[in-house]
C-alpha cells in the first residue's frame, strides 16, 4: 500500500481537483475512484464525496491499495538481442511493441517475450514489470536494457538516477532549428486536461525536472535529423521538449503537427540509437548501438532525395 500525506497550503474548491494537481501521476478518474472506495481522509475523517471543499490548513491522507499481480504469461515473441550475459540484456525494440502489460495491452508485450527468453525473470524489479529498468514508448524503437538479476536491476536503476548511463536518440523533426545545438531544460508533468498526455508543467505544480540536449546531424530542407541525449528520463520527454521548441517529431500522433510527410510511418520518427552503461558486476563500460529501423532510414533517404531535386 502507498500512502500520501498532504497539507493544504491554499484554498481550493474541490478535493479531487486538488489531489489531481498535487499527484500528477494519478488520473482524475483514479482519484475519484479512490475517494469512492474510502481511501481518502480529510482531517482524519473518511471522505465520500469528490466535490467536498477543502481549505488552507486541511490535512489529507490518501492510500493506494497494493496492485494485484498481473497474470503474466510467457510468449514466444522474437527478440532482436544486441547484448546479453547472465546479468543483463540489451534489445533493439521494434515499433508497435508495448514494454509491459497495462490496461488495453494485457499480453503481446516485451515483458511477455522476456518471460519466455529468461525463465528466472519474475520478481526482478517487481512482479508487474519484471526486469524493466527504463521504458520506451510503444512506437519508439531502439535500445532498451533489461536486468536479469536483482543486483543488476538495482545497479542500473542507480546509474539512471545518477545520470551516469548515457542514452542517445535519433529523431527527425519538422522545421529547421536556427542553431546547431541546444539544451531544453523544462519540467514535465501530466497534462492538466488530457491525462494521457504530458506537458511542460512548473515544478511548483508537480512538474519534474527534465533536461534534453540536442544537436543537428543533417538538415533536410524543412526537416532536420537530430541527435538527442537525455540527462533525465521523463515520460515522452523528447517528444514534449521537441514540440515545445517548435520542432515536433515527425509522425508523432500526440505532440506532432498532423502533417503527412509522404512516408508510411508506424509512429514517431524517434529511435533509441545508442546506450552506454556500466556493467553491474565487472564495472566495465558497455556501449551498444541499435541499427535504425527501415522506416526511419527510408524516411531520411526520401527527404535527402527531395533536397537533391530542389537544389
Amino acid at each position: 500500500m502507498i500512502e500520501f500525506n498532504l497539507q493544504v497550503e491554499d484554498n481550493s474548491d474541490r478535493l479531487d481537483r486538488y489531489l489531481s494537481q498535487e499527484l500528477p501521476d494519478l488520473s482524475r478518474s483514479r482519484i475519484q475512484q479512490l475517494i469512492e472506495q474510502g481511501q481518502v481522509q480529510l482531517n482524519g475523517q473518511v471522505c465520500i464525496s469528490k466535490k467536498i471543499s477543502i481549505k488552507a490548513g486541511d490535512r489529507i491522507t490518501l492510500e493506494i491499495p497494493a496492485a494485484q499481480p498481473l497474470e503474466l504469461q510467457a510468449e514466444n515473441i522474437p527478440l532482436d538481442i544486441l547484448y546479453e550475459d547472465d546479468q543483463l540484456l540489451i534489445l533493439n525494440k521494434p515499433a508497435g511493441l508495448v514494454v509491459h502489460p497495462a490496461p488495453g495491452h494485457p499480453d503481446g508485450t516485451l515483458v511477455n517475450a522476456l518471460l519466455a527468453h529468461c525463465p528466472n525473470l519474475p520478481g526482478i524489479g517487481g512482479v508487474q514489470r519484471p526486469g524493466i529498468v527504463h521504458r520506451l514508448d510503444k512506437d519508439t524503437t531502439g535500445a532498451i536494457a533489461i536486468a536479469k538479476t536483482d543486483i543488476a536491476y538495482q545497479y542500473l536503476q542507480a546509474q539512471l538516477k545518477a545520470k551516469t548511463a548515457r542514452r542517445e536518440y535519433l529523431g527527425v523533426v519538422y522545421g529547421a532549428p536556427k542553431t546547431e545545438s541546444g539544451t531544453v531544460d523544462l519540467p514535465i508533468g501530466r497534462h492538466s486536461q488530457d491525462r494521457k498526455k504530458m506537458a511542460i508543467v512548473p515544478t511548483e505544480q508537480g512538474g519534474r525536472s527534465a533536461v534534453t540536449h540536442w544537436q543537428v546531424l543533417e538538415r533536410l530542407g524543412n526537416y532536420t535529423l537530430i541527435h538527442f541525449q537525455l540527462e533525465t528520463g521523463r515520460t515522452h520527454q523528447i517528444r514534449v521538449h521537441s514540440a515545445k521548441i517548435g520542432h515536433p517529431i515527425v509522425g508523432d500522433p500526440i505532440y506532432g503537427s498532423g502533417r503527412s510527410v509522404g512516408v508510411n510511418l508506424p509512429g514517431q520518427a524517434l529511435h533509441a540509437w545508442r546506450l552506454k552503461l556500466q556493467h553491474p558486476i565487472s564495472q566495465d563500460w558497455i556501449e551498444v548501438t541499435a541499427p535504425p529501423p527501415p522506416t526511419l532510414t527510408t524516411l531520411i533517404e526520401v527527404l535527402r532525395r527531395r533536397v537533391a531535386i530542389y537544389n
